[in-house]
């Protein structure tokens, strides 16, 4: 029942109230306890020197954020933040001016980020192991788990794949030609 419904039932325009609750990151409990999420990123990327061509071709990623409530829409933000770590380590760099420290490149016409065609073959699991200390329900928040450590796992990919450590993001193709001489 919608709120304005309960509030007219009761022939009242607007309600107040105090409340408390038990427990959260302050229990005493949960100290001795480890209570966040965790995730791992593992990457594949082809490389093609003939070309020039670096793409990342698959992303296995291990989430343990305790039970998940909503499978699909929890899948949908680590895919969504794993793309956003294919841009950051591949495609997002913010250019800027020498003399005045502004941004060059300030418009989405001018900044390259990931499109669909760049998304590779995407591998999410979640463990699903409900964490009774956090919460009743046993589940805890995936956030931005879904990114840290993409662009990372890229890196360590591309390592693997050309004999180049790379240290700035986003991964600069001269970069790794200039590398491999």
């Amino acid at each position: 029942m919608p709120f304005a419904e309960i509030l007219q039932a009761a022939k009242m325009h607007a309600a107040s109230g105090k409340g408390s609750a038990q427990g959260g990151f302050d229990d005493p409990l949960k100290k001795h306890y480890s209570i966040y999420s965790y995730g791992a990123h593992f990457a594949e990327v082809t490389w093609q020197p003939e070309t020039a061509r670096l793409r990342v071709s698959r992303i296995v990623t291990v989430i343990d954020a305790g039970r998940i409530l909503n499978p699909r829409a929890g899948r949908n933000q680590i895919e969504g933040a794993v793309v956003m770590g294919v841009g950051m380590a591949l495609f997002e760099h913010t250019m800027y001016d020498a003399q005045n420290g502004a941004p060059i490149n300030s418009n989405f016409a001018d900044y390259i980020i990931a499109s669909h065609a760049d998304t590779p073959a995407l591998d999410v699991t979640f463990l699903d192991y409900p964490d009774p200390v956090f919460n009743e329900l046993g589940a805890r928040g995936i956030a931005e788990i879904g990114l840290a450590g993409v662009a990372a796992a890229i890196t360590d990919a591309v390592h693997h794949a050309t004999g180049v450590r790379v240290r700035r993001l986003p991964v600069m193709i001269e970069d790794v030609i200039a590398g491999e001489a």
